[in-house]
């Protein structure tokens, strides 16, 4: 008789990261058919293209409306909606069969209070934040969420969010690779709202269809590999479950996308992600937080050369690109948006593949 294989906790451990991708993006695709319906259905749209709708831009943007005009008034929002509601599924259901069926089922759910709590609340607080912007923005003609309290509730998040490590959880300080733990003591939450700030502002990257489902996708996936090499399995099992539900959403994202991720996506993503960076910091041993700039480095690009443009405007009155951010600068000068978005998934996978190695190496 030849006995089965006894998996190693090695490999257990991978089971435990991979198979929760591989049903989230399952629950994405059965989810997508349905969603579809509904936003066409009642035609979630914006009403007015462009960005001078009360996003903050009074003067208007004749160059981002004259590329983006039609399919910003056809094509609905909300598709982020695929995103962290495919996640929810996937936990919820998780924990149901860990619940009736003791043994495999059980290792599968990766919610704890040490790990996961905190993420999966981002994810939560950004989708719904996004949801209401989303809606006020299709349901209106002036604009959704106004941005100062969108910016408000990502602070006050992210304050929450940073006390929550600092005195809960016992971190107060950051991972520097090769040098170690840079301590900050209380400034750490100040740290800790800046730096989720910073990537909340890196949503706008969702402007080209298949662009941010593909750069999220690939950093999410890296930060599952830094959590499972921490040995952080249930951080390495969430980021994992985030990136297959974007995956899903990608597949109908791709050129002509069927719905955009729009601010419930972008803002539960870049939520969830500030946190999961943070976790797989000094909290796994790890440099999560100062390789994230590399990790993401297409996200970095677009919170610089925004604050370049601005600075440039008031300052010098007059623009350093055609169109901030910088992706749809290339738009402008003629690239193909699929060059832009295909160029962009390569330079997420080589700065996912750096940053990876030297939170390894640290």
């Amino acid at each position: 008789m030849i006995n089965a294989p006894v998996l190693t906790p090695v490999l257990l451990n991978a089971a435990r990261v991979l198979v929760p991708f591989v049903i989230s993006f399952s629950v994405g695709m059965l989810i997508a058919p349905f969603l579809t319906h509904f936003l066409y259905k009642f035609r979630a749209w914006k009403k007015r293209g462009g960005k001078g709708n009360g996003m903050g831009d009074k003067n208007g943007t004749p160059l981002f409306d004259e590329l983006h005009k039609e399919r910003e008034v056809s094509t609905p929002r909300m598709g982020g909606l695929l995103v962290w509601g495919g996640v929810l599924v996937t936990v919820a259901g998780l924990m149901l069969l860990g619940t009736i069926f003791d043994g495999p089922f059980s290792l599968l759910n990766f919610v704890n209070r040490g790990q996961t709590w905190l993420p999966l609340t981002a994810l939560v607080v950004g989708g719904l934040t996004g949801f209401l912007d989303d809606f006020l923005e299709i349901t209106r003609s002036n604009g959704g969420l106004r941005l100062r309290w969108r910016l408000s509730i990502v602070a006050v998040f992210g304050a929450f969010a940073g006390w929550w490590f600092y005195a809960k959880l016992g971190v107060s300080s950051v991972g520097l690779p090769f040098i170690g733990s840079l301590q900050l003591g209380p400034l750490f939450i100040l740290f800790f709202v800046f730096v989720t700030l910073a990537i909340y502002a890196s949503g706008v990257i969702d402007g080209i269809d298949g662009l941010a489902g593909g750069v999220f996708a690939i950093i999410f996936m890296a930060y599952a590999a830094i959590g499972f090499a921490q040995n952080q399995i249930a951080l390495a099992g969430f980021a994992a479950t985030v990136a297959g539900a974007v995956f899903a959403f990608l597949w109908f994202n791709v050129p002509p996308a069927r719905f955009y991720l729009s601010e419930t996506g972008s803002m539960a993503l870049t939520l969830a992600l500030a946190v999961t960076a943070f976790s797989a910091d000094t909290l796994g041993g790890g440099v999560g937080v100062s390789v994230l700039p590399i990790i993401a480095f297409p996200l970095t690009a677009t919170v610089v050369t925004n604050a370049i443009q601005v600075i440039a405007k008031k300052v010098f009155k007059k623009k350093v690109f055609r169109i901030a951010p910088i992706h749809h600068h290339f738009e402008a000068i003629g690239w193909p948006p699929y060059k832009v978005t295909m160029r962009y998934w390569i330079i997420t996978i080589m700065g996912s593949i750096f940053g990876i190695a030297l939170a390894l190496l640290k």
